[in-house]
């Protein structure tokens, strides 16, 4: 769909860290997340909510969702992750998005309060991205 984010960011046409790309989902690093190794997932496809998914696509792009989260949790060292994603009220790019978040006891996340932190630079988000794809990869070969 013209001008929307998160398809430019799927179709490599806008620069996002990458941690899982294919023909049914593109997850990268949110560029605001609320704990660092914060990813999105996102089907190819446009569509603006869950509703919106077609039914065959459903079981292939939850796939992704789970490795994600699966990832999320080994390459960050974190105890767990929370999923999570709105349709339409307080979705911020109208394209269906899956958030994943690394999740630690006592780390600060109440309801859904999501205070934001930020990457310390390039460097740092790249990191993030590499352990997050590394731990993908492994993940996928299992």
């Amino acid at each position: 769909m013209d001008g929307c984010v998160f398809c430019e960011i799927a179709a490599g046409e806008r620069a996002a860290h990458m941690v899982l790309d294919d023909e049914v989902a593109a997850a990268f690093l949110d560029v605001r997340p609320v704990f660092k190794g914060h990813v999105l997932v996102v089907p190819r496809g446009h569509v603006e909510t869950l509703t919106d998914l077609p039914a065959e696509e459903i079981g292939p792009f939850f796939s992704r969702v789970q490795a994600v989260a699966r990832a999320v949790e080994a390459g960050t060292g974190a105890a767990g992750t929370f999923v999570a994603m709105n349709n339409r009220i307080s979705q911020s790019v109208p394209h269906l998005h899956v958030h994943v978040v690394p999740r630690n006891r006592k780390d600060g996340l109440r309801g859904f309060f999501w205070p934001r932190v930020k990457y310390d630079g390039d460097a740092e988000i790249e990191d993030y991205a590499a352990r997050i794809r590394a731990a993908l990869d492994e993940s996928l070969h299992m």
